[in-house]
């Protein structure tokens, strides 16, 4: 083999991979978000789209 590359037991024992675990602060913001979305659909663009669409402009 070439002394240029290394074999793959070499390589290897240079490199440890590791998942992305998303963080809880993380988690907890993205919920946050989405109940803020479902609160203000609900208490703002549902009451003015159906006033939009029952008297359009």
């Amino acid at each position: 083999m070439n002394e240029q590359y290394a074999s793959a037991e070499e390589e290897h024992k240079h490199h440890s991979y590791s998942s992305n675990a998303i963080p809880w602060y993380v988690r907890l913001l993205w919920i946050c978000f989405w109940i803020f979305v479902i609160y203000y659909t609900i208490t703002y663009f549902l009451p003015a789209i159906e006033t939009e669409l029952l008297s359009p402009p």
